[in-house]
């Protein structure tokens, strides 16, 4: 699979890629909303974005609503660790918005991989 990776924290976004790639997966990544749908229109052919929910620049909620206009079928996961109001609350909002599956940080390699499974 393809997969582009949306997160502000290097070291959750280096586990993520690191999971992934170790089950040659192709894997992209960004470091905020902005600069993953600038890199989603530049390439177009992913089969899941995983973005993170809080982030500088453009938050992930703003993130999905817009790749969900560019391409209304594509897989979204959603993470989050919250913030001040815990985790839920933003990934209930990402879930009403569109994303196909959601989970809350932290998690492990293997609670990722068995997430984008279900969303196969």
């Amino acid at each position: 699979m393809k997969i582009l990776v949306i997160d502000d924290d290097s070291a959750v976004r280096k586990f993520i890629i690191t999971t992934l790639k170790r089950e040659n997966h192709t894997v992209f990544e960004a470091d905020n909303g902005t600069a993953g749908i600038q890199m989603f229109q530049d390439e177009r052919d992913f089969d899941v974005i995983i973005t993170d929910l809080i982030m500088p620049d453009k938050e992930g909620i703003e993130t999905i609503m817009e790749v969900r206009k560019l391409n209304p079928s594509i897989k979204i996961m959603a993470i989050s660790g919250g913030g001040k109001v815990g985790p839920e609350n933003y990934l209930v909002l990402a879930d009403a918005l569109g994303a196909n599956a959601t989970l809350r940080k932290p998690f492990s390699g293997q609670e990722l991989l068995m997430s984008l499974k279900l969303m196969e």
